[in-house]
């Protein structure tokens, strides 16, 4: 198995998040060998610059944390990301229409967005917490119908993040050919490894140090 740093998408997410607190991440990611950085699309860039000639990747959130936002606003968002240096593109399904049975809205969101991005990693985050087991097993087969590279449980910013119970459900779906990741309460090295040893590829937590280095973090993401 490659080793428990490079499942981690070292991520910072809030809104209070400054420039400092950017460059501090991409620091820490460098030194632990992280797989990538996960940040707001406004420093996407100042990543770029700090994570220039190193392994590190960078990993932009799309419509978030909501995923309300319109198709066109999630589009555009996109190719400024990738403009500024995104490598992967973690982006918000609409969960209102997937409520609403508007699978093809769905759908069509998810393809407009892959669609301008057909080299990058695709992560469709479902937002577990509001969904009940049929519709993650729904949402889970738009999104790899739409082109997703990976299916995300969580924002983090939801009810609750990740479970083992939604990785088995999307597993159903994912079989073989998409990727999983799991964000949302992944805050110890136990944890971390009881999804992995479920088939999670990846791994969005702001407790990435805490983990590799054996301790439980207080982190709320």
């Amino acid at each position: 198995m490659k080793s428990l740093n490079k499942f981690i998408d070292h991520t910072l997410l809030k809104a209070t998040a400054t420039q400092k607190d950017i460059i501090t991440l991409c620091k820490e990611a460098i030194r632990h060998d992280f797989f990538s950085v996960c940040i707001n699309s406004c420093y996407v860039s100042l990543a770029k610059e700090q994570l220039k000639n190193t392994p590190v990747k960078i990993c932009s959130v799309i419509g978030f944390p909501l995923g309300t936002m319109s198709t066109q606003s999630k589009v555009c968002e996109t190719e400024k990301a990738i403009q500024d240096g995104a490598d992967e593109i973690d982006m918000v399904m609409n969960v209102g229409f997937l409520k609403n049975k508007d699978y093809d809205a769905v759908l069509k969101d998810i393809e407009a967005v892959k669609h301008i991005m057909p080299n990058q990693t695709l992560k469709v985050i479902l937002e577990t917490c509001y969904l009940e087991p049929d519709e993650i097993l729904k949402a889970s087969e738009l999104a790899i119908d739409g082109g997703a590279d990976y299916i995300k449980t969580s924002t983090g910013f939801g009810t609750r993040g990740a479970s083992f119970e939604d990785i088995k459900l999307m597993k159903q779906v994912a079989k073989e050919t998409t990727k999983i990741k799991a964000s949302g309460g992944i805050k110890d090295a136990e944890t971390a490894l009881k999804y992995i040893n479920l088939g999670v590829q990846r791994l969005g937590t702001s407790s990435g140090i805490a983990i590799v280095n054996g301790e439980t973090s207080d982190s709320n993401h």
